[in-house]
């Protein structure tokens, strides 16, 4: 088992590259099965995540040749199969993409329930309206989920909630479906606009992507090409924080800093200061600025991220005064707040709701990352701190992040990965 060891008290201060997005890439490489011929992925993170992606169409018997570690030719013309590794898809969520990609290619696919972080309840009703919409009949057995259909026919489809699960699946199926399809209450986020770019790439021909409206015209035949993966907005506005959170000073370089401006936002509010580039925004707290408490909630694109939110309570857990964070996508999503406990923060929830009171300090302790971001906000909570941090299940973090304590430590974090004997060993 390993653990990341903390000693907290530093203030980051240097530059760091972000990595390609884990949203937009988990949603391109399985779009890449609905393509005969090569297709060459570039800024491709090297996460967990995209691995777990990569075998799961290895066993569909496509064909996988990494240049390096960031750059992947994919070529699926040659899969033969509907049916993915369940034991692989239970372990991740944005294996669910896996539907409509299949769903397109072959008319049919079998798969288990989708895995990943648990925020609660994430039903996949609207991914199925989508789907039966489009012409697909789909059977739900237990976690087996099942979708056929003789001929996938572009339709209508609006969604009672906004979901980028659903959207993302809705374009994978409808993209070579007989006819026209309109996506209304779609999604808006910025990997779904570098999905739709990377299929137009390909021949698609995706109208509408980041807006609430998406126009799909159903083509008959997709492409390979060469398509690089946008930049990590919630890498990016996670390094953000941090040199908040430790009052420092850190240009974060290769951001789109359109996809920066809710997290900007809200940190120009408590205090900090944050100047923009044309690929690069600079994260600086003068010495001396007293940080605001703030109230703010997560919300769809282009609302402050949810996957954003444990990071930003986790600032204002030394912020004087009262702060509060609404969670407004999951029904759980503050289980994390119970290890910002463990070392001294004052945080009650009530719901979806956080109430944040503001203390001097936060404590080192041994904490664990629930999900993928609250590891993130454990790691900035452990910089924040007066003495060590240890944290436990990392692989969560492994997931999403990139030579994620390298780079803290070019920033001069004192953090370091070690193994240890798990209690079982």
């Amino acid at each position: 088992m390993e653990k990341l060891i903390i000693h907290g008290g530093c203030r980051l201060n240097g530059e760091v590259s972000i990595s390609g997005a884990k949203n937009a890439a988990v949603a391109i490489i399985p779009a890449c099965i609905l393509i005969n011929g090569k297709c060459r992925l570039e800024n491709l993170p090297d996460i967990e995540d995209t691995k777990l992606y990569i075998k799961i169409l290895k066993l569909l018997n496509a064909d996988i040749t990494y240049i390096d570690a960031n750059t992947v030719e994919i070529d699926c013309t040659n899969i033969n199969s509907h049916a993915p590794s369940r034991e692989l898809t239970r372990k991740m969520r944005g294996s669910s993409y896996l539907m409509g990609a299949l769903l397109g290619r072959f008319g049919e696919f079998v798969m288990d329930t989708p895995g990943g972080c648990d925020f609660g309840t994430r039903p996949i009703d609207q991914h199925i309206k989508s789907f039966v919409a489009l012409g697909a009949d789909i059977e739900v057995t237990g976690s087996l989920i099942k979708g056929s259909c003789n001929e996938l026919k572009g339709s209508s489809i609006y969604f009672d909630v906004v979901s980028v699960g659903a959207t993302i699946n809705a374009i994978l199926a409808a993209v070579t479906a007989n006819g026209r399809t309109i996506i209304e209450n779609a999604a808006k986020e910025p990997h779904i606009v570098d999905l739709a770019n990377f299929l137009n790439a390909t021949g698609a021909n995706i109208r509408g992507a980041g807006t609430d409206t998406i126009r799909i015209n159903g083509v008959e035949n997709l492409r390979g090409g060469t398509y690089t993966i946008i930049p990590d907005q919630i890498e990016a506005g996670t390094f953000m924080i941090a040199a908040a959170a430790t009052r420092g000073d850190v240009t974060i370089s290769n951001v789109i800093p359109r996809h920066l401006e809710p997290i900007t936002a809200k940190l120009t509010e408590t205090g900090a200061k944050v100047y923009e580039s044309d690929d690069s925004v600079r994260v600086f707290v003068p010495e001396g600025t007293v940080f605001k408490s703030i109230n703010f909630i997560a919300l769809p694109y282009p609302g402050y991220p949810t996957d954003m939110q444990p990071q930003l309570v986790t600032l204002l857990t030394t912020v004087a005064g009262t702060s509060t964070a609404r969670e407004g996508v999951w029904d759980d999503r503050f289980r994390y707040v119970n290890e910002l406990k463990r070392m001294g923060a004052k945080i009650r929830v009530e719901g979806r709701l956080a109430i944040v009171d503001g203390v001097d300090k936060l404590y080192g302790s041994a904490v664990t990352a629930n999900d993928l971001r609250a590891g993130a906000a454990m790691i900035i909570a452990g910089l924040m701190a007066e003495g060590t941090t240890e944290i436990s299940d990392i692989y969560h973090i492994d997931r999403g992040y990139e030579n994620f304590e390298d780079k803290f430590v070019k920033l001069g974090a004192d953090i370091k990965r070690v193994t240890v004997l798990s209690d079982v060993d």
